[in-house]
């Protein structure tokens, strides 16, 4: 019998970890998952003091026997984890909003329709793998896929009482904190918003949350260069910011816009990459072939022109979309090529927000005149 990864993921999510008491699933626990004729293999990765790191493996073997077929092969290789070196931060603020925070990270694209939040959403999960701590903002308000692409978008967000007041306590899978219009309107209503009413409730995700300490703090805004925008830009200091595109041309010319946005005086977010999705289409049965349906480094030109590096080419493979449906980023399957290169982009965003907060100084909000139709 053929097992998919979604199936396996399931079954190990019903493991606990009597520590935190979350499943080793949501602890992001379960990496370089593998399936093969007969055989699953996986490392099981906590941190290295936990006691119960055997016991847990024990259970993993168990619950896989239970769920699978007898005949096949489980492998699990339990490393603990090895904690990485300290992540800088890129904000400065008076920490009112999300003090817990190291870095604010923008994902936008200039036109619908390129896969942004497939990228943040892979690009949040990947970031988690490396062990970091992180968060992913779903605004974009009137489109929102974020509740679907991790499998919870039956789940709600509880309330909590901090110091007296109602607090909104995340979803958090595959080791990502989330909160997303999604978990508060049926999939089937149109959300018919003017545009106080979407930044009212995005900044209430922000200032009324309980993200705790992150790392990363992903915001998948909509596409375009609007009012959303603004407003995040007004809340809460941008560490950085990446903007995702397709490599053909209509797409280009509005990655450039969203450039213009972010360097524009005032506003002036530091850009540190572009993420070109749907780079090569690669067909299930032909791995090692691209076909470049949407044009060849059309990104990486633009790229080379404004000289702002390219993180990542995405390929264009049909798993992508089945696993985003079913809940299950592809960055899961650790062994594919979309789970390698998400992995990649993730070091390679790592690294340039550590380069960022380098050579600049920590970024700060922006002052907006209410008055206005840009910053000031």
């Amino acid at each position: 019998m053929k097992y998919s990864i979604e199936h396996v993921i399931n079954a190990l999510s019903q493991v606990k970890d009597p520590e935190s008491g979350k499943d080793i699933v949501s602890l992001n626990a379960i990496n370089s998952l593998a399936l093969e004729d007969g055989k699953i293999s996986f490392s099981l990765v906590l941190p290295g003091n936990n006691p119960f790191s055997k016991s847990i493996e024990k259970a993993c073997r168990k619950i896989l026997e239970q769920n699978l077929d007898g005949n096949t092969s489980i492998e699990i290789q339990n490393t603990p984890k090895i904690q990485a070196k300290p992540i800088s931060i890129g904000r400065t603020d008076d920490q009112k909003m999300l003090p817990g925070v190291k870095n604010i990270l923008a994902i936008a694209s200039g036109k619908g329709g390129v896969g942004k939040s497939t990228v943040a959403v892979n690009l949040a999960v990947a970031l988690a793998q490396t062990g970091a701590k992180v968060g992913l903002l779903d605004a974009d308000v009137y489109g929102p896929s974020v509740p679907k692409m991790f499998g919870v978008e039956n789940e709600k967000p509880t309330i909590t009482k901090i110091d007296g007041k109602d607090i909104i306590v995340p979803i958090e899978k595959y080791g990502v904190k989330m909160l997303s219009i999604g978990f508060f309107v049926r999939p089937e209503d149109a959300l018919i918003w003017r545009g106080s009413m979407a930044n009212s409730a995005l900044t209430q995700f922000i200032r009324d949350a309980d993200w705790g300490e992150l790392d990363y703090f992903l915001i998948d805004l909509p596409p375009g260069t609007g009012d959303i925008h603004l407003t995040m830009v007004q809340t809460i200091p941008i560490t950085a910011a990446v903007i995702v595109s397709t490599p053909q041309q209509v797409a280009l010319a509005d990655a450039l816009r969203g450039v213009g946005m972010f360097r524009a005086e005032k506003i002036e977010v530091p850009i540190i990459g572009f993420i070109e999705n749907m780079a090569y289409f690669t067909p299930a049965e032909l791995p090692n072939n691209k076909y470049y349906i949407f044009g060849k480094d059309g990104l990486k030109n633009l790229a080379e022109r404004l000289e702002i590096p390219l993180l990542g080419q995405i390929p264009l493979v049909q798993s992508i979309c089945e696993n985003g449906d079913k809940g299950s980023p592809s960055v899961l399957d650790t062994e594919s090529p979309t789970g390698k290169a998400f992995a990649e982009l993730a070091l390679n965003v790592s690294e340039k927000i550590e380069e960022r907060n380098e050579r600049l100084a920590p970024t700060k909000k922006v002052e907006i005149d209410p008055n206005a139709n840009c910053a000031v």
